[in-house]
């Protein structure tokens, strides 16, 4: 399908922040797309927690499938938008770069720790580790993306750091969160996909788990009654775990399709004649429609209740946030025991953060048995 007009054109891309010659087989998406594959950081998500830690089962969501899965949605309703897949996909790898071991409890740990400099927001996280902190090349550190796949993997920014970027690279990935603009719209697709996906697959894990029933769901969260009580009007003999993926799969379906004609409508209406004008439309161009809008979420006010704020849940996050908390406050009180390209950096609370951050799941425990002589888990 050839590129919508409103599309991010890989052959306009407004290019890298070092300029290199261009890939002979490959648009420059696709470069992007494979640098972050074949980066360090990528390979970590595979030990990152999503919501269950890593080695409470193998088959638990973790940053990397979660990452992929948003990847697989993102280009199945970008391909029908006439949207460039390779930059979806790119976005998709690439939002969770910069994320914390033990998932949101690490964020907020380090965010607390970094308080007195500078915070800690793990999307900006994720354009540091692109821009700086991946090590592969000669003449540069960072992968050297292009801006649009920087742009959108800077989903969120507080508005001092947005001014700090800003100085640092005047109109540029920043800017539009100091001019009140909108991100491309492969950027504002995948924002949408990563909600439908951990919606979705933190249903399957929280159920998979034992801490929610379907009965619950079923019971609690009108979307999933829907699609439940419609896979047993086709199959009235399902039960358990297929009842449970074709509920699932009933429901994502609905999502995407619902996506893809609320979205239609909108652009239609807005009629943007480039990627300019959608960034100035004063609004996201893709959305769900109301309805849809309304049903994911109540489902993530349940999930929020019912799943992420779990007796179990909590019991294990409060641990993780100790570990966390204990490596910050060695590191900054002796950076003798940090990686010597890391004690060396001036600004110290920032290395010992990165450190962290850049940490998985079981090298956090392994690291904090080492110092500390406690094995929390």
């Amino acid at each position: 399908m050839p590129l919508a007009r409103y599309a991010c054109d890989p052959s306009r891309s407004r290019g890298r922040r070092f300029p290199e010659p261009a890939a002979p087989t490959r648009s420059e998406y696709q470069r992007d797309r494979d640098r972050i594959v074949h980066s360090t950081a990528f390979r970590r998500l595979v030990y990152k927690t999503q919501v269950f830690l890593n080695h409470e089962g193998d088959l638990f969501r973790t940053r990397l499938t979660h990452s992929l899965e948003v990847a697989q949605l993102g280009r199945s309703i970008g391909r029908s938008l006439g949207l460039d897949e390779d930059l979806i996909e790119t976005i998709a790898l690439a939002h969770d770069l910069g994320h914390t071991p033990f998932g949101h409890a690490g964020q907020d740990v380090l965010d607390d720790c970094m308080k007195a400099h500078g915070g800690f927001e793990h999307n900006l996280q994720s354009l540091r580790v692109v821009d700086q902190l991946e090590q592969r090349y000669p003449a540069y550190d960072g992968l050297n993306l292009t801006f649009e796949s920087r742009e959108g993997i800077l989903k969120h920014c507080s508005r001092r750091n947005a001014e700090l970027l800003e100085a640092a690279e005047p109109n540029g990935v920043a800017a539009r969160f100091l001019r009140g603009e909108q991100p491309s719209l492969e950027a504002q697709l995948c924002n949408l996909a990563d909600e439908v996906a951990y919606n979705a697959h933190d249903i399957d894990d929280g159920v998979r788990s034992g801490l929610l029933s379907l009965e619950q769901l079923e019971a609690a969260v009108p979307l999933v009654q829907r699609y439940l009580r419609e896979a047993l009007a086709e199959f009235p003999t399902l039960k358990g775990k297929r009842l449970l993926f074709e509920t699932i799969r009933r429901m994502l379906s609905a999502q995407v399709y619902d996506i893809i004609d609320a979205s239609r409508a909108e652009l239609e209406a807005a009629a943007p004649a480039d990627v300019q004008a959608v960034r100035r439309a004063g609004r996201p161009l893709l959305r769900f429609s109301t309805e849809m809008r309304r049903g994911s979420s109540e489902l993530k006010r349940f999930l929020f209740a019912s799943l992420y704020r779990h007796p179990q849940v909590q019991e294990k996050r409060a641990r993780a946030e100790q570990v966390l908390r204990e490596l910050f406050a060695i590191y900054l009180g002796d950076p003798s025991q940090l990686p010597a390209d890391h004690a060396g950096q001036a600004d110290l609370p920032r290395a010992c953060a990165d450190y962290i951050a850049g940490m998985t799941d079981r090298f956090a425990l392994k690291e904090h048995q080492r110092l500390t002589g406690l094995q929390l888990f």
